[in-house]
C-alpha cells in the first residue's frame, strides 16, 4: 500500500451502502464460490467486496484478478508479504467505500446468506449501536479447537463484560466511521465488541450456523488462536479502563 492512512480514509469515503472485507491467505480454491454467494446473498443491495490477499503462495491473486475482469464490484488488494488476518481486515477497511462495512472469512466457514441479517439488525438497532455481530452455532472445527475456543470467550466475557458469546465469528457489520475510531492491534479483530463499547456504542447479535471448509485447512492452530491472545485481553481492559466518560462533542 502506497497511501497513508488520512489519505486512505479520505479517498474511500462512504459512496456505497456496504463494503464486505474478506480477509484471506491460500484460499484460490474457495474464493471463487464464496463471491458467487456473497453476490447472491446481496442482489439487490448497492455493494462491494474487497478481498485482501494476505501474501498467498496459491495463486489466490491471479484466481482474484481473474474473476474482478468480470464482475466489477469486486476489488482485490494485496499484501505481498503476510501480515495477519487484523492487518488484512483494516486494510479492507481504509479502502472501503461502504457506510458500514462486513467482515467474512475467506475460507467459506461463514456463509454469506448471514450478511442482509446483520444489516438488518444494525439497521434496526439504530444509531447507538455500531456493530451487529455473528455468534457461530454447530461449530465444525476440531474438539480441542472447540474448548480452546470456548475457555477463551469465557475468560474474555468475565473480564471484558461485552455481552458476546462468541467473538472470534468472521460474521460482522460494523458502521464504518467507528471502525475507523477503533484502536488498531494485532488480534484486534477478535475484540470488537469491547472496542465498539468502549467508543460509547451498543452491539447487537444474530446467530449464524457454522459450516464446513470445501478446500485446503485452517491457517490457525489452538494456541495463535486461542490462547496467546490472553496478553491482548489484558491490554483491551485497560484500554476500556483508561477511557470512563463519552462527551457529546466526542466524535
Amino acid at each position: 500500500m502506497t497511501q497513508s492512512y488520512l489519505e486512505a480514509v479520505a479517498a474511500n469515503k462512504g459512496a456505497l451502502a456496504v463494503t464486505v472485507v474478506v480477509p484471506a491467505k491460500d484460499e484460490a480454491e474457495n474464493l471463487p464460490i464464496l463471491l458467487n454467494e456473497i453476490e447472491a446473498a446481496l442482489s439487490g443491495h448497492s455493494f462491494e467486496v474487497i478481498v485482501i490477499d494476505d501474501g498467498s503462495s496459491d495463486g489466490t491473486d491471479i484466481v482474484l484478478q481473474d474473476y474482478a475482469a468480470t464482475h466489477d464490484w469486486l476489488r482485490p488488494v494485496r499484501h505481498e508479504t503476510s501480515c495477519g488476518q487484523s492487518c488484512a481486515v483494516r486494510t479492507g477497511v481504509l479502502h472501503a467505500r461502504g457506510d458500514v462495512v462486513a467482515t467474512i472469512d475467506g475460507d467459506g466457514e461463514n456463509n454469506p446468506a448471514y450478511i442482509p441479517d446483520l444489516l438488518d439488525a444494525l439497521k434496526k438497532a439504530g444509531p447507538t449501536v455500531a456493530l451487529a455481530a455473528g455468534q457461530r452455532l454447530g461449530r465444525k472445527a476440531s474438539l480441542a479447537k472447540r474448548y480452546a475456543s470456548k475457555f477463551a470467550n469465557k475468560l474474555r466475557g468475565g473480564i471484558l463484560k461485552d455481552n458476546t458469546r462468541d467473538s472470534g465469528c468472521g460474521l460482522k457489520a460494523l458502521r464504518r466511521e467507528v471502525f475507523l475510531q477503533l484502536p488498531y492491534f494485532d488480534s484486534w479483530h477478535r475484540f470488537l465488541p469491547a472496542l465498539v463499547i468502549r467508543e460509547g456504542y451498543g452491539v447487537t447479535h444474530i446467530d449464524v450456523q457454522d459450516r464446513e471448509r470445501r478446500h485446503g485447512t485452517s491457517k490457525y492452530g489452538i494456541f495463535d488462536r486461542a490462547l496467546v491472545g490472553v496478553l491482548d485481553l489484558f491490554g483491551v481492559w485497560w484500554l476500556r479502563r483508561r477511557r470512563k466518560k463519552f462527551l457529546k462533542s466526542d466524535p
